[in-house]
């Protein structure tokens, strides 16, 4: 027979060890939720065309631009703001660089369910500030992830960022490869591409089939539309496309021509209704 010391040592010790796992999963849940505001939006916005400037491959200040959003994206929604742990994927070699593929995930109510997807490029073209593509979208879904912080869904949410998609001289295909591996699967996938040209959602599949078509109304804030074309070999939507993923492309424009210049911020009020009827669209989606 056990000593009773050690017994009740033991018993002691056990009781430490899993009230120190369960106050180690319950700060893991400490979440600081804020409102979207236009003002929040335009200041993201402002950083984005500003201190971290253009975000491409093609030169050493585009490539300092890629690190820099990262950063921002990474800060905003780490431990000292949003409170998330993020998850940091590297992304695929260009040159003798990575910049990394940012998620910060939502947990849900019911993990037997497939999870939401939500993914921005933090990229622009060479030459080019991205103020609609993408930096309104990454601006959107950073307000968007820090307003649900708190909220716990049915379906789990997770909010990507990655490196390359609007660049078309940056590896787009490998990137949506590595980003495609880690989502596995999921009930739909949702690929911001602007955010800032109108106060109404433009959504396209490139599947007429695709199973959230169904839950989405085409109200006053939101359209249902074809996917614009053309689509190229390299483009990332296709890539992902091809590996199966049930992709929902969501702008409020159609897309950029390569000779159109992008570096304007977008109008406030646009922006803000855009982005509020995007997160609707997320909870309604991972809620159903």
């Amino acid at each position: 027979m056990l000593p009773l010391w050690l017994v009740a040592s033991g018993g002691g010790g056990l009781y430490l060890y899993f009230r120190k796992e369960a106050a180690a999963a319950e700060e893991e849940q400490i979440r600081f939720a804020r409102e979207i505001t236009s003002s929040g939006l335009a200041d993201d916005v402002a950083k984005l065309l500003g201190f971290v400037g253009e975000r491409h491959t093609a030169s050493p200040l585009g490539q300092r631009g890629l690190a820099r959003a990262a950063a921002m994206i990474e800060g905003s929604l780490g431990p000292g703001n949003a409170g998330f742990a993020v998850e940091r994927l590297a992304g695929p070699a260009s040159g003798s660089q990575r910049w990394p593929i940012l998620i910060a995930t939502l947990k849900g109510r019911e993990r037997e369910m497939k999870p939401l997807w939500v993914v921005a490029s933090y990229d622009a073209r060479a030459g080019s500030l991205g103020a609609e593509a993408n930096a309104s979208g990454v601006a959107s879904l950073l307000a968007i992830a820090h307003s649900m912080a708190n909220e716990l869904p049915r379906r789990a949410v997770h909010f990507a960022f990655v490196p390359h998609a609007h660049d078309r001289a940056a590896p787009c295909v490998e990137t949506a490869e590595l980003l495609g591996q880690r989502i596995d699967d999921a009930e739909a996938l949702l690929l911001l591409q602007g955010t800032g040209s109108s106060a109404s959602l433009r959504i396209s599949a490139l599947n007429s089939g695709h199973p959230a078509l169904s839950s989405i109304e085409a109200r006053g804030e939101m359209r249902l539309l074809n996917w614009p074309g053309p689509a190229g070999e390299g483009d990332f939507a296709v890539a992902l496309s091809r590996m199966g993923m049930p992709i929902l492309r969501v702008a409020t424009r159609d897309p950029l021509q390569a000779a159109e210049v992008d570096d304007r911020a977008p109008e406030v009020a646009d922006h803000l209704a855009a982005t509020l009827a995007l997160q609707a669209l997320i909870q309604r989606l991972s809620d159903s």
